[in-house]
């Protein structure tokens, strides 16, 4: 039995697609997964570091590492109207943003390098955990923030402002839906055991469609935000027919992504594929 090391977040998204694959729902033969839950900028800097073989990972943290992992069709976050929003206490303009402390969930989060391909003077940041922003936009410890996951549900409760959508931003200024996170393996795994993994992997999320009330407990047990509905909608919000698949236009979305960053000189250029052979 091969030991493979899993990192993903305990976001109710990430959770409800890996429940069937971790708990022996789906076929997975010969392969033990030990999983390893952190928010996501951790599991940016491990797979930085090599010391996951499989995570979840931001799509400006892949920019970094595509020499050394390959992208996994299923499993993934992207869509539209789910992009991060950056807020404040009170309303402002973007303009009147720039040279101000913005907090942001992680150096190598997409919330990061969408809020710098938005334009120059953001780069300013305070690098806090995603669910300590809004209480430190509140207290007056940044300027702004860049709020992810289910926050975009709550941060009216906290008395913040909405500025910008910059999922939005993104998707009418490229014409694609907004690549946030990825799964992702490490090439040397080899191309047989990488398809092998993504098909189980798509088997988990089909198996949590299908029996929504199995990962319930194991949801909950991870989730910061224990409100029933709030996790209902983060769920609905992230996993979609894109998790299933990327499909063209979830892969034309990502190239997009990569290529303007590459022009601005945020992340290295790469020739290598995303995906590993079939």
């Amino acid at each position: 039995m091969q030991q493979l090391s899993l990192g993903y977040s305990p976001c109710p998204n990430d959770t409800f697609i890996f429940y069937g694959l971790i708990h022996g729902k789906v076929p997975c033969p010969e392969v033990e997964f030990i999983e390893q839950l952190e928010d996501v900028e951790t599991l940016n800097q491990l797979a930085l570091k090599s010391q996951l073989d499989l995570t979840k990972i931001s799509y400006h943290a892949f920019g970094h590492l595509r020499e050394d992992y390959v992208l996994l069709r299923s499993g993934g976050a992207l869509g539209r109207g789910c992009g991060p929003m950056i807020v404040a206490a009170e309303n402002t303009s973007m303009v009147k943003l720039r040279g101000k402390t913005i907090a942001i969930p992680g150096q190598l989060t997409t919330a990061n390098l969408l809020l710098q391909l938005y334009s120059d003077g953001y780069e300013d940041v305070l690098i806090l955990p995603f669910d300590q922003i809004m209480n430190a936009v509140k207290k007056g410890q940044a300027d702004a923030g860049v709020i992810i996951h289910e926050s975009r549900f709550t941060y009216q409760q906290y008395g913040l402002k909405q500025i910008l959508d910059l999922g939005q931003w993104w998707e009418e200024e490229s014409g694609h839906p907004i690549p946030l996170g990825g799964i992702l393996a490490k090439r040397n795994m080899g191309s047989p055991l990488i398809n092998q993994i993504d098909s189980a992997l798509r088997q988990s999320i089909e198996y949590a469609y299908a029996h929504p009330q199995k990962p319930q407990n194991y949801i909950k047990q991870y989730a910061q935000e224990l409100n029933d509905e709030v996790t209902r909608n983060h769920i609905e919000l992230y996993v979609n027919d894109f998790s299933l698949d990327l499909g063209n236009e979830g892969i034309q979305a990502v190239n997009s992504l990569f290529n303007r960053a590459e022009e601005r000189g945020i992340i290295p250029p790469c020739e290598l594929p995303l995906f590993t052979e079939k």
